[in-house]
């Protein structure tokens, strides 16, 4: 199937691409079914579509884990949703045993990851996601940039029947790179840079790719490299060929710096040069703006130029 994106409207937000492209999928495959705790509301539409496959499990982040595992192994294609830091941090466990331990056909859809949810205050902030599902093999771990990217990646989901985390931000709304509406590269490429040697941006979900692609826009002579998929066996390819054109990298990640990509690159690629862009070891201990919650940590604008600019060639 493949997802048509009008351009007399606006991008959808991951989230709403997500619910979209679901409901689609959902209409062509019975064995599709949406799971959520309380985020859809009376409108939404994969509810509206196929009411008799839409469970509201409420505030019961582990149960609802722990059901779709039990509908998995009777042969449906469970999709669940929940903010990122209740389905990777509150249902860590049952996480771990379904996708892990059970390899069990679930996909997690995570929005509110990062500090999206600034407004929400502390406990709605998600920095270790990243961390916490990259520790449990056999799971596909994405972070769409975009409505085509985040369609794309649902419907891989659907067709692999294999464990899926998919990282996602609230409401920001973006369009993805070119030739992502279809199979996703392993590394797409929006520049080579001007030489051989310019340092490379690799930027990972919504805003480090924003970050990335603004950051282009004020130094055009860099690099960048956008990846979606970040568990370990995407990396492990990915790097390969990163390695292979460049050999200084910025990774722009809207995470922790233990346990996130930079972290992980930088292993994978030990001939390499690897710094990060990330939020740092910090605790946002305020609500606010998103973008002014990031600044805060230390991941903006500035943050990117100035390490680029020291990966520079003396």
């Amino acid at each position: 199937m493949t997802a048509t994106i009008t351009e007399a409207r606006p991008a959808l937000a991951g989230r709403d691409a997500y619910r979209d492209e679901l409901t689609r999928i959902a209409g062509e495959d019975p064995r599709v079914l949406c799971l959520e705790a309380d985020l859809g509301g009376k409108n939404h539409p994969f509810q509206r579509a196929h009411p008799d496959r839409f469970f509201n499990l409420g505030i019961a982040e582990g149960a609802m884990v722990d059901m779709a595992a039990g509908l998995a192994v009777g042969g449906y294609l469970p999709f669940l949703s929940t903010f990122a830091p209740f389905a990777a941090l509150r249902a860590a466990e049952s996480l771990k045993l379904t996708l892990g331990y059970l390899n069990a056909g679930v996909t997690v859809v995570a929005p509110y990851a990062g500090v999206s949810g600034a407004w929400f205050g502390t406990t709605h902030h998600c920095l270790e996601d990243l961390a916490v599902l990259r520790s449990v093999p056999g799971v596909a771990i994405a972070a769409p940039y975009g409505e085509a990217e985040m369609r794309a990646v649902v419907r891989a989901a659907a067709r692999s029947g294999k464990p899926h985390y998919i990282r996602t931000g609230r409401n920001a709304a973006y369009t993805s790179l070119p030739g992502q509406d279809g199979e996703l590269p392993l590394v797409a490429w929006d520049s080579a840079g001007a030489t051989a040697d310019a340092p490379c941006l690799v930027s990972v979900g919504e805003e480090g790719t924003r970050l990335a692609l603004e950051a282009r826009e004020r130094e055009p002579g860099l690099a960048h490299a956008h990846l979606v998929y970040l568990d370990h066996d995407h990396l492990a390819r990915s790097a390969a060929e990163l390695a292979g054109r460049h050999s200084r990298f910025v990774v722009v990640e809207e995470h922790r710096r233990e346990g996130g990509v930079a972290e992980a690159l930088a292993l994978l690629m030990p001939r390499c040069e690897v710094v990060g862009v990330n939020a740092g070891h910090a605790w946002p201990a305020e609500g606010g703006d998103h973008h002014e919650v990031m600044a805060r940590l230390g991941f903006d604008l500035p943050a990117v130029l100035s390490a680029a600019s020291r990966l520079r060639a003396p």
